[in-house]
Order: C-alpha cells, then sequence, then structure tokens
C-alpha cells in the first residue's frame, strides 16, 4: 500500500468529532469507534470536557463501542476524561504505532472494518487506523470551552505534506 493511501482518511468531516453521528455509523456499517483524545475530544491540556461532549458521547454509546486511545501519557489526564465520558481508555499508544489500537480493537471483539478510527491528525490518527485496516474518519479540532478552535502548526503542515503526496482532504 502507497504512503499516500495510508494518509487518506476514509471520511473527511468539515467539523469536529461532534458531526460524527449515528446514521453515519450506520451508513457505514459501524460498530465501534476508538477515539483519539487530545484535540479531537479535548484541545491539549484541557481536562475539561465540553458539555456538548457528554451528551454527544452518550448518544454514540447507544449504538456503538467506545475506547479512548491516545498518545498522551499523562494517564491521569486522560483517565479523567475517560471517566467523565465513562468509556474505557488506553494511554502512551505511539500512534502511528498500532499496538494499543490492537488492544481497543480486541477489547472490542469486532471486525477491523466496523471499528473507525477518528482523530483530527493525518500523520498518527488516519495513518494508525488505516495501518490496521480500520475506517478512519478526519475531524476538525475540538474548540475550548472559550469556543475558538486552535489548528496546530503541525497539522497544517501533515495537511501540506499529504497534499503534496496525493491525499485529498
Amino acid at each position: 500500500m502507497s504512503f499516500s493511501r495510508l494518509l487518506q482518511p476514509d471520511l473527511v468531516l468539515g467539523g469536529n468529532v461532534l458531526h460524527v453521528s449515528p446514521a453515519l455509523l450506520s451508513q457505514h456499517n459501524l460498530k465501534g469507534l476508538i477515539l483519539d483524545v487530545d484535540d479531537t475530544l479535548v484541545p491539549l491540556r484541557q481536562a475539561e470536557t465540553n458539555p456538548d461532549l457528554t451528551q454527544w458521547m452518550s448518544q454514540m454509546k447507544a449504538v456503538a463501542t467506545i475506547w479512548l486511545v491516545s498518545n498522551n501519557i499523562n494517564a491521569h489526564r486522560i483517565s479523567r476524561i475517560a471517566d467523565l465520558l465513562g468509556v474505557p481508555y488506553l494511554t502512551s499508544a505511539g500512534k502511528p504505532s498500532g499496538r494499543k489500537l490492537k488492544l481497543a480493537l480486541a477489547a472490542m471483539n469486532l471486525p477491523a472494518n466496523q471499528v473507525a478510527m477518528v482523530g483530527d491528525r493525518l500523520f498518527t490518527d488516519v495513518l494508525a487506523g488505516n495501518r490496521m485496516g480500520l475506517f478512519t474518519i478526519l475531524v476538525e479540532p475540538m474548540p475550548g470551552l472559550d469556543q475558538v478552535a486552535r489548528t496546530s502548526p503541525v497539522r497544517l503542515l501533515e495537511e501540506t505534506i499529504s497534499q503534496y503526496l496525493g491525499v485529498t482532504l
């Protein structure tokens, strides 16, 4: 598989994770979600969740098995977020390594083609998900509680390199 194919998300949402819906999961025959945390669910360094995220998570848990898989090594912060949302989690994932994704997938007891990897980064979330055969969804970063979404320079660089390689966003 070419590197550009590994970076190509199956779905590019024009909004944040709150735009992933039960109808979207049904349309793509998805029964599970592996969610990135930093900037996908909450801004980096923030431990409080948006009230809309809590409501969204309740809707999604009714139709899918959900795990959080984060590269973040701050297990206390990620556990706090996971506890607030009522979902299991793994930290220190080292994405694009698939090691922790395999653990979450095994715990879900679902085939890879029925699970989506949802994240805001091409070179970590999308690359890891595609390497594992998951359905990949690229979302915009989650705005902070001050409602200002910030795009990191690293994400912009990833998008520029990916588009040069032929990835369509």
